[in-house]
């Protein structure tokens, strides 16, 4: 009898999309489902992205360098410089999405067994990404009362062991919106270079920051530059999740050139998606300005209506468009699943993603939910009324 891999058996279903299925079934009833699980912004795709596609003009669509386009590399070396980074060239590598730049990262720094040190809730897909490199995920926990800010340096330090090779931040964080502070940062680099490790920094949302607040980069502190790993996307910053364009950078040659084999491996990214990327890079950062304040809006709306349930605990977000909600419930997956199959309100029900997924601690997130307001205004003030509503009955039945 034939038998899969222990890789394959150990990968897990990711909480963001487990329930996509049922949510169907849920709507082909005639049940409007409001989508609150995934990133997937509303925003429209910028102009000048779509069109750098559509009219890019070649007769013969070849392999592209697998380092990335030559324009593609300097359009993000200016934008880092612009933002206070100097990267050269030869320190940036396009992968084929920020989640391959996360599995160069990861190939880079462990061999089988090595520990990546990563403070949960984390983004579900990480576990993934350990399980199919070989390396450990060794979880440090953060709590919903103290807005999943770090906990103390002995904590942190409480685990690291011979076998860590990494501490792995996502920085503002899906799927809690906590945007880390100077301060956490500079622990962490601590840290990092008093154990001889490596911090790898997954910036993905770096432009998604509010309430008048800037993001800070790992790599705007020189002091760590031979330890510091980014890994960046351009899916949430043009609102181009479908394009898989991504990078990873660092001033560490050893990581750099680990990065080209591993690129050259694969052969190369997209091309038509690069010169979309190159074009979103060049447009004024003006663009940006109504996009965060939508965004604020929207994670206004989400979180007075959170506030407005008894028993409901969460920290106002700093960034990102996520939250990770306490809720008064016994199970949160059962929760998740009740809404689809079993609750509806004026004839519509919500998805939302159970937070145990966000965890590699089994038995933790069970009363936790990650929330996404990617979606207006409107849709987030209903979709808060129904969480509310749907409680208060799920609660009467068990």
């Amino acid at each position: 009898m034939h038998s899969i891999s222990n890789r394959a058996k150990s990968m897990r279903t990711t909480p963001i999309r487990m329930l996509m299925p049922l949510a169907k079934e849920t709507k082909a009833k005639g049940i409007d489902v409001i989508p609150l699980n995934i990133g997937q912004p509303d925003i429209e795709t910028p102009k000048p992205v779509l069109d750098a596609i559509r009219n890019y003009d070649c007769k013969v669509l070849a392999y592209s360098p697998s380092q990335g386009e030559d324009i593609l590399i300097e359009a993000f070396s200016r934008y880092y410089k612009n933002n206070s980074i100097e990267l050269s060239e030869k320190e940036i590598v396009v992968t084929t999405s920020g989640s391959e730049a996360l599995f160069f990262a990861f190939l880079a720094v462990c061999d089988h067994g090595d520990e990546i040190l990563v403070f949960e809730p984390f983004y579900a897909n990480y576990n993934s990404i350990a399980i199919e490199t070989g390396a450990k995920l060794v979880p440090v926990r953060t709590y919903a009362e103290e807005g999943f800010h770090l906990p103390t340096d002995e904590s942190i330090e409480a685990v690291i062991t011979e076998k860590t090779r990494a501490i792995l931040i996502c920085n503002p964080n899906n799927p809690t919106g906590t945007v880390y502070t100077s301060e956490e940062l500079v622990r962490l680099g601590s840290i990092a270079k008093k154990h001889n490790i490596y911090l790898i920094s997954d910036e993905v949302y770096r432009e998604f920051v509010y309430d008048g607040n800037t993001h800070k980069s790992i790599m705007s502190y020189p002091e760590f530059n031979e330890c510091t790993i980014l890994v960046d996307s351009i899916s949430k910053r043009y609102s181009a999740c479908g394009a898989r364009i991504g990078l990873i950078a660092s001033h560490d040659q050893s990581i750099m050139s680990s990065a080209y084999k591993f690129a050259a491996a694969r052969l190369s990214s997209p091309t038509f998606e690069q010169m979309g990327a190159v074009a979103g890079i060049g447009m004024d950062s003006s663009y940006f300005a109504p996009i965060l304040a939508e965004y604020q809006k929207r994670r206004d709306v989400l979180i007075k209506g959170i506030r407005n349930i008894p028993g409901a605990i969460c920290e106002v977000p700093g960034g990102a468009f996520y939250c990770v909600v306490k809720l008064p419930v016994n199970n949160s997956e059962n929760f998740a699943k009740w809404l689809l199959t079993d609750f509806n309100l004026n004839g519509q029900t919500i998805l939302i993603a159970p937070a145990n997924g966000f965890y590699a601690t089994p038995g933790l997130g069970s009363d936790e939910v990650r929330l996404s307001y990617v979606i207006d205004s409107s849709k987030l003030e209903t979709a808060m009324k129904i969480l509310g509503e749907a409680i208060k009955e799920y609660n009467k039945q068990v």
